[in-house]
């Protein structure tokens, strides 16, 4: 056996970490195991389940002979056309069902639409602070990854001054998201109609990746209403958090027939579709009444109180007007780092918050709280960290 020869990783993936999340709930895990019952306040992952007819619809799909077998890669012609009625009902956005692509989430759409566009060494512009796979998958695919300053004062919004003064001859893709995670920032038409003629200016394609747009939030925006979007933007969409599904992996992407058609060809390559059954749920997912947004949003604006309440505590200052699933907020300025103050928590009060250092040297100030869990968990959180907090001062 020839032990000179090392196997090791490829150089990509020894650019990335295992993701944050990954590491730390494997944490929180062990210490429930030892009996310390951690409320998860960190992962936006909705608690409640989908809408009764989205299930019947999943069990009754499940029970025929036919459902079980593989599936169109470009998802069940039905399916399309519930996206676009969708997006035509709520978004205002005329679309073809050419111009849709399911997909086994919107994080799958990252890495699909990374290995379509980009070659090693292309420019990708993402945001800062911003979700960390934009940046991983970049590397996987040896892009160069071009890091833009998302601030406070600028409403979490791009400098697009800021943007004109770099190098963007190499640069291909440009990754945006509103309402914004982890800022809870809302978009407007302005900034969509800028961005879309930033893109065609220089011919970057604008991602915008698009899964809070129905939390707490009364005007749902896509970027492909604006005029001549659909010539330079993809955008994604997901199930997980407007219709509490993330389990189900259930989303979609949306652009010009020629990108789907491109991204199809990748993907066909990788995956088989998706299980009929969950396709035909999806579809009686969309069709909710709008009563049921409410519905959940009423749930929402109940926990967010609390969420505020918890931020109070900690001497965190935000923004009431952010919207979707969590509450960011900035810490006092005698903290020390968000990952020291959300480790003293986890490990004294057993509370779990997300730190904002991980979206990025802008959020490293700054933590967040998911609206995921029930009211009575938050409520349970918030007297721990009081309890932790007075000894801590005595």
């Amino acid at each position: 056996m020839n032990m000179s020869k090392r196997i090791e990783p490829s150089e990509n993936v020894k650019k990335i970490s295992e993701y944050y999340f990954s590491v730390k709930l494997a944490e929180v895990a062990q210490m429930n195991a030892q009996g310390m019952d951690v409320i998860n306040l960190a992962v936006g992952s909705p608690d409640q389940p989908p809408s009764e007819a989205t299930i019947e619809a999943l069990c009754e799909s499940a029970h025929q002979p036919d459902a079980h077998g593989y599936q169109s890669y470009n998802g069940l012609p039905a399916l399309r056309q519930a996206f676009a009625d969708w997006y035509k009902r709520y978004f205002h956005v005329d679309l073809t069902t050419d111009e849709i692509l399911p997909l086994i989430g919107s994080k799958e759409g990252i890495l699909h639409i990374s290995l379509t566009f980009l070659n090693p060494g292309d420019g990708v512009l993402v945001p800062n602070p911003g979700y960390p796979t934009y940046t991983s998958v970049s590397e996987l695919v040896g892009a160069n990854v071009i890091h833009y300053d998302l601030m406070e004062n600028n409403h979490w919004q791009p400098d697009f001054d800021a943007l004109e003064r770099l190098d963007l001859s190499n640069v291909k893709l440009m990754w945006v998201n509103y309402p914004n995670m982890p800022t809870g920032a809302s978009a407007s038409p302005q900034l969509f109609e800028r961005l879309v003629a930033f893109g065609k200016k220089h011919q970057i394609i604008i991602c915008h990746d698009n899964p809070y747009s129905f939390i707490l939030n009364e005007h749902p925006e896509s970027i492909l209403s604006a005029d001549g979007a659909k010539d330079i933007c993809i955008e994604l969409n997901s199930m997980s958090k407007s219709h509490n599904m993330p389990g189900w992996r259930m989303g979609m992407l949306a652009s010009n027939p020629q990108f789907v058609k491109w991204i199809l060809r990748e993907k066909s390559n990788i995956d088989n579709g998706q299980f009929k059954p969950m396709q035909v749920a999806t579809i009686a997912a969309l069709g909710n009444p709008p009563e049921w947004y409410v519905r959940m949003n009423k749930l929402y604006a109940e926990r967010r109180v609390v969420a505020e309440r918890i931020m109070d505590l900690l001497g965190c200052t935000y923004d009431k007007n952010q919207v979707g699933l969590f509450l960011w907020a900035k810490m006092k300025d005698d903290e020390a780092s968000s990952e020291q103050l959300i480790n003293d928590i986890l490990r004294n009060a057993h509370v779990f918050i997300t730190p904002g250092f991980i979206f990025g040297s802008n959020g490293s100030r700054y933590i967040r709280i998911s609206l995921g869990v029930s009211k009575e968990r938050m409520e349970e959180a918030y007297r721990r960290i009081e309890t932790y907090l007075n000894k801590k001062d005595k």
